[in-house]
């Protein structure tokens, strides 16, 4: 199913965090309505997101016709090898792999770390110590789609600031416990009502925006407000402090509102039946 124009009125877009703790600066949620108002930064309840702060705000609004951007990897490569995790417990789709992890997990607030430092070495690239990094570096689909270009890690490597690893297997605890409960695209269809959660590439909402290639982030008040006037948006009201989470949320939330009708975003062409159980696609790659 494409989604049409009226399909969704609002556009949430969140910038995800895999850190220890229960309390993550990291994490933003930005929200927009339909038509050209800028997003507007979601509160959290307390000081900071929770994890399980992010999934009760959702499961609270599962019926509403809201389009939800998560960036962090939704499930591991599959195609390449035939296996998630080759070796360790069989996952034939996405929806096992999440049930897995959620299984395996006893990390405060939807955390994933012990399930990483268990594989470590087999699995996850923490350091030279685990062997050649090269070893390690698998790729889904979507990451290899559009000529080849790769995001900057896979959700094998664990170490370093673009490692996604972290975040992507926190993660999938949280769409273990949306799981049957609000729509996971592409793992399951788009329906014809309620909420439905996508993955996003912050990245790739900045280029639409015009921000050239190695910068992406906005650190200021005119950066974001241009990025948003090329996407169609209004200002946004100033913010306290500018930081990469807030910019990245209030920004790709936008973004999300200008493309979640275009059909070649929900049926690219790389998108095969299989990758869409196994693997997932980010929405935007097409």
């Amino acid at each position: 199913m494409t989604a049409g124009p009226d399909r969704f009125s609002g556009f949430v877009a969140i910038d995800w965090s895999g850190a220890q703790g229960v309390s993550h600066k990291g994490i933003a949620m930005a929200h927009c309505a339909a038509g050209t108002a800028a997003p507007t930064l979601i509160a959290p309840p307390g000081r900071a997101w929770s994890r399980q702060g992010v999934a009760d705000w959702l499961l609270e609004r599962a019926d509403e016709p809201l389009l939800i951007g998560f960036d962090f990897s939704f499930s591991a490569p599959f195609i390449e090898r035939g296996a998630h995790l080759p070796g360790d417990r069989p996952t034939p789709d996405a929806h096992a792999l999440w049930t897995h992890v959620e299984q395996s997990c006893d990390d405060p607030d939807l955390g994933a770390r012990s399930f990483l430092e268990a594989r470590r070495g087999r699995h996850f690239y923490f350091g030279a110590a685990d062997g050649r990094k090269a070893d390690f570096l698998h790729w889904r689909r979507c990451e290899v789609a559009g000529g080849g270009a790769r995001k900057p890690s896979t959700v094998y490597d664990a170490i370093g600031a673009s490692q996604v690893a972290k975040a992507s297997f926190a993660g999938m605890r949280l769409l273990h416990r949306l799981d049957g409960r609000i729509a996971v695209w592409p793992f399951d269809p788009v329906p014809s009502r309620g909420a439905v959660v996508v993955e996003i590439y912050t990245a790739i909402a900045a280029r639409d925006a015009g921000r050239p290639r190695g910068r992406s982030k906005m650190r200021g008040a005119g950066a974001l407000d241009a990025a948003l006037s090329q996407l169609g948006s209004q200002a946004h009201r100033p913010l306290p402090a500018y930081d990469d989470h807030s910019t990245d949320a209030i920004l790709t939330s936008a973004w999300l509102r200008t493309v979640a009708a275009r059909d070649d975003l929900w049926h690219p062409p790389g998108l095969t039946a299989q990758i869409a159980q196994t693997e997932g696609w980010t929405f935007g790659v097409a």
